[in-house]
């Protein structure tokens, strides 16, 4: 449960001059069947979840009747110069994405009809459904098949920064500690893990396999207490593995993301509002790596924990000037986010990013900010992950050996695996020390429901990277 302070900020009365000239949506899939048993697929529950929540941003972005409505976008029949969608490779998160175009923009009744030469008229089929397009983008593994976080990044110093959590003393305190607790479950789990797998090692696989338990079985379930220990654990773990604050290439799906967020932004003022909205579907351990990236936790602590199933955030476009298309400086960046699908009764919540106490930011702040964080070109994403095969092969040809030696450390000449367990340690003990915190205000809430450089005015686009997608 958010705090009524924080919730409050999502009804703030918006200036009646106030116009939304577009926006960039991230949004995880729906509930799906367990990933330690494979062939991860979209249940009903997800299908339903991920639907309602791209309903809402059909409420608020494309109606006519939204204060919030994006100045300009095609209220009823999608345009598709206005609007572009992507997901990784994966069946779970494409059917999620198609899902939630659904409800973004549904089928749209006699509307959806052309006259032919003839005077012939031709109805969409299903009422007038509308085809969306959604692209896909490269990823290095099946994310949702996939229960090790950064083999999914395919970035190889994401993954030894990773590994290098489990190296730390903290990560061997909580391993000892929960270890009476996990011996506890075996009776639910000894048919899918081996003894030796039912440990805080685990800690997201067992919380995911016991959640999706709770949601669908009506037997053999862990009780409340056990699903919210599972699920602190699972917290702790997850997200030391997607950030940390020494050593800032474990989050690299999250400074990809940023970086796309970025380019998907300027598009939109480059093109003077021609392109609108931009929708990307992906997996919890982004929303975690741009979390610990945006200095989201420093604003409430539950932004430590693992979003739920059809969460979403979005970064809107907005402008208080008359102009037809304001100049960059009467342009400001807000960002929104929703923990689980959106209720009927529901809206995000505004969080102000990277330090700030305002709500929104000037363009060129918000610019300068996400600059120092993202990720916006192959050659960068190369020279931070150190990979020199593939598509980085071409990069890493020229790159002295002094070059090499210098991407696979942290600042200061401190190795990646040495800087990785120093910011663990960091910080776990403030997740640990916040434990308590977490729960008294309410984290994310355990449900039971049927779950190169970049300047300022010219960021440019790379094509050639895709987002990957963590699971």
């Amino acid at each position: 449960m958010w705090s009524t302070t924080l919730l409050a900020l999502a009804t703030l009365d918006l200036t009646a001059a106030e116009r939304v000239l577009g926006a960039y949506i991230f949004a995880r899939h729906g509930d799906r069947t367990p990933k330690v048993l494979g062939n991860t697929r979209l249940t009903d529950l997800g299908y339903s979840e991920v639907h309602q929540a791209g309903t809402y941003y059909h409420k608020r972005y494309i109606a006519d009747n939204s204060s919030s409505q994006i100045e300009g976008i095609s209220p009823a029949i999608v345009n598709l110069t206005q609007l572009t969608a992507s997901s990784p490779s994966d069946a779970v998160l494409q059917n999620s994405g198609t899902a939630f175009l659904q409800g973004v923009y549904p089928p749209a009744g006699a509307s959806a009809t052309e006259t032919l030469s003839d005077g012939r008229k031709v109805q969409a089929p299903l009422q007038g459904y509308q085809l969306v397009p959604l692209s896909l983008i490269s990823s290095n593994a099946n994310s949702e098949d996939n229960t090790w976080l950064q083999d999914a990044t395919g970035c190889n110093n994401a993954k030894v920064s990773s590994n290098s959590y489990y190296s730390s003393g903290l990560y061997d305190e909580v391993l000892a500690q929960s270890g009476g607790f996990y011996r506890s479950l075996e009776g639910l789990l000894n048919s899918t893990f081996a003894e030796g797998k039912m440990s805080f090692k685990n800690a997201y696989t067992i919380f995911d396999y016991l959640n999706v338990a709770s949601i669908h079985n009506s037997s053999n379930t862990p009780t409340s207490a056990q699903l919210t220990r599972l699920y602190q654990l699972a917290n702790i773990e997850q997200y030391n593995l997607a950030y940390n604050d020494t050593d800032t290439v474990r989050a690299i799906a999250g400074a990809q993301l940023a970086g796309e967020m970025l380019q998907g932004l300027n598009k939109t003022i480059t093109s003077k509002g021609k392109t609108k909205l931009a929708i990307q579907f992906g997996s919890y351990g982004t929303f975690l790596s741009y979390f610990g990236l945006a200095q989201l936790p420093s604003t409430n602590v539950n932004f430590t924990g693992i979003p739920d199933y059809a969460s979403s955030m979005a970064w809107e476009l907005v402008t208080n000037s008359s102009a037809p298309f304001p100049d960059e400086e009467d342009i400001s960046v807000r960002f929104i986010f929703h923990n689980g699908t959106i209720p009927a009764s529901g809206a995000p919540a505004t969080f102000p990013l990277y330090g700030q106490s305002a709500p929104s930011m000037s363009w060129k702040t918000f610019v300068a900010e996400t600059r120092k964080i993202a990720v916006t070109s192959t050659p960068e994403w190369c020279k931070m992950c150190g990979n020199t095969d593939g598509k980085c092969a071409s990069y890493s040809a020229g790159e002295s050996g002094s070059e090499a030696s210098a991407a696979s450390k942290g600042e200061g000449g401190v190795s990646r695996p040495v800087a990785g367990v120093i910011g663990a340690m960091v910080t776990l003990a403030v997740i640990l020390g916040l434990q308590a915190l977490f729960f008294l205000v309410g984290g994310f809430r355990i449900t039971k429901k049927g779950k190169g450089t970049v300047p300022v005015g010219g960021v440019t686009e790379d094509k050639s990277k895709g987002q990957s997608a963590p699971v």
